[in-house]
């Protein structure tokens, strides 16, 4: 959420970062709600004087043995025009807290330009892109050949986009899962398992609700939802707490199913595991400094890059422009693996700095020279499985239809080289 003392400062300049990132918002009907809002506060403060003014001349009048009974009448007209303006200010406030929630983030200004993923600008590669001197086969019929998921038999228990991983294909994606998390923790990052059921107030804060309803799984009867990533309960740990300093900054790490219901997403590549509604993730989420956090945004883009490093991947870092930018994000780096296969890039993480904007939402401060600061948040997968799974299905295989495990992930599999029929 964005603080109103911003908008007011420089209104033309926000209503144009909020275009940028097309979002239909009027910052000038915002500014006048909170004048509104003002007003009936200066409204109510001159009724509570003169209601304090007539009580005391009651007690005079009194005392006096003087008849009160105006005096009386007044307070009492003066208390029903407060209980007026007090519910016109609750409805404002509702007003200016619901407008100033469907308010994005404001992009940094090191972000690019642009209005759509074209315009995202590449910040460096690392590697070459395998060449297969044989017809390789996508990831969907090699993993199926191998016996390593089944799309069909999770197909006839939840639909569409949810697989089943069986024999090695599930030990496969046990072993990403723990390697990614050793991988963070030797960065620094403290493991955590959250919970994977959260309330609206946890989605509230990280900016998923209200904006993105129609995307989540819900459990209506119990008020809950199911989470659509790892960032929702671990960014909700430290939420309504005032931090020191000195804890500055924190650094959780956490392994968690997703649930999206990616509604909207009609006509994209759906194929395997380039689409799901249900995937596996690790998320690495920090509190920190205000001072600090755009250093600390290079340095998540660092963690999730020598996790593909060592997994011997050809990949590359992006900057998201202002129009490709999510809704809570300050600035973001997607980093996409290639796909021989495929023939293109595919995004296996984003790492985004939200400033305060989730902070703000959640009310997560910490104490600093003495002064509650909203700290700044940020959050990156560290990484997701299902495209890098592809990338690695794809860049490993061999003519004769087997896959070689990477080697990083051979202590994980008993010291499996290869996976055959």
């Amino acid at each position: 959420m964005l603080d109103i003392k911003r908008l007011r400062e420089n209104p033309e300049f926000i209503q144009q970062e909020v275009i940028a990132k097309k979002v239909d918002a009027d910052i000038t009907a915002i500014l006048k709600l909170d004048d509104k809002r003002k007003e009936i506060l200066g409204q109510v403060e001159r009724l509570k004087a003169e209601r304090n003014s007539a009580s005391k001349k009651i007690g005079i009048l009194k005392k006096s043995g003087e008849d009160a009974s105006e005096a009386i009448g007044k307070v009492s007209a003066i208390k029903g025009e407060i209980e007026t303006l007090d519910q016109s200010l609750k409805e404002n406030a509702i007003a200016l807290e619901n407008a100033l929630l469907y308010l994005p983030n404001i992009p940094h200004e090191t972000v690019p330009n642009g209005s759509s993923e074209e315009d995202n600008l590449e910040i460096r590669k690392f590697g070459e892109p395998t060449q297969h001197n044989f017809t390789a086969v996508d990831h969907k019929t090699l993993g199926e050949n191998l016996g390593l998921f089944d799309f069909e038999r999770g197909a006839k228990i939840s639909g569409s986009g949810f697989p089943v991983y069986t024999g090695l294909g599930a030990k496969l994606e046990r072993a990403l899962i723990q390697f990614f998390i050793d991988c963070l923790e030797e960065d620094g990052f403290e493991e955590v398992i959250p919970p994977h059921l959260v309330n609206a107030k946890a989605l509230l804060a990280t900016g998923q609700l209200p904006k993105f309803a129609d995307q989540l799984y819900s459990c209506p009867e119990d008020k809950l939802y199911l989470i659509p990533t790892a960032e929702v309960p671990i960014t909700n740990i430290h939420a309504d707490e005032v931090l020191t300093e000195a804890q500055l900054p924190i650094k959780y790490c956490g392994y968690t199913p997703c649930f999206r219901r990616e509604a909207g997403s009609w006509g994209r590549d759906v194929r395997g595991f380039l689409r799901l509604h249900q995937f596996n993730k690790v998320e690495m989420v920090q509190f920190a400094h205000p001072e600090t956090s755009y250093q600390t945004l290079e340095n998540m883009v660092g963690y999730a890059e020598n996790i593909l490093k060592k997994l011997g991947l050809h990949y590359r870092v992006i900057s998201l422009c202002k129009g490709d930018l999510g809704f809570g994000a300050a600035k973001c780096y997607d980093i996409e693996v290639w796909s021989p296969v495929e023939e293109k890039w595919l995004e296996c993480s984003s790492v985004s700095n939200f400033e305060d904007f989730q902070a703000r939402r959640g009310k997560i401060r910490a104490k600093i020279q003495g002064k509650n600061t909203f700290v700044h948040t940020l959050n990156g997968s560290g990484l997701a499985t299902p495209r890098v799974l592809v990338a690695l299905l794809d860049n490993f295989q061999n003519e004769d239809g087997s896959w070689s495990i990477p080697e990083v992930l051979q202590p994980y599999l008993k010291n499996k080289t290869t996976i055959s029929k």
